[in-house]
């Protein structure tokens, strides 16, 4: 590991959640007019993410007013108070751009299922009346 990488990985930012282009984030960021700081959401799709180590960051897009607004993140940024991943989409591309050309209900994207798999040996309950019936003592479960 060479010393640039090495500095480098002191400044990464550590708790930010997985995301994949396609979600939809709400991301809060510092906004500072004069004396004042303060927090505003940016909520739109990840249409990008550039993966780099200190120099990565994400593209988000959102319809404002009928207009299309894209704001390139830094991931590392101080200015990024946190992010919140609202959904995920299901998508297969790693750059969105065609989005750009589509309006209406066409921009929509597909919701993608969370992963939610179970862990090995356990067991998954059957709800059939018939199957309770017929077993009147024993247990209904099927291994998984």
């Amino acid at each position: 590991m060479n010393i640039v990488d090495k500095i480098g990985s002191e400044c990464l930012r550590k708790g930010m959640p997985e995301f994949r282009p396609g979600d939809t984030l709400r991301v809060h960021c510092k906004i500072k007019e004069g004396e004042k700081e303060r927090v505003q959401v940016f909520e739109g799709v990840c249409i990008r993410r550039r993966r780099g180590g200190v120099s990565s960051s994400f593209t988000v897009r959102k319809i404002s007013y009928g207009v299309g607004v894209e704001r390139i993140f830094p991931f590392n940024s101080p200015q990024i108070d946190r992010v919140d991943v609202v959904s995920q989409g299901k998508v297969r591309r790693s750059r969105l751009y065609y989005l750009r050309d589509l309006t209406g209900k066409a921009a929509r994207i597909q919701r993608r299922e969370r992963d939610t798999q179970r862990p090995s040996g356990v067991k998954k309950v059957v709800s059939d009346d018939a199957t309770a019936e017929s077993a009147e003592g024993s247990e209904n479960t099927v291994e998984a």
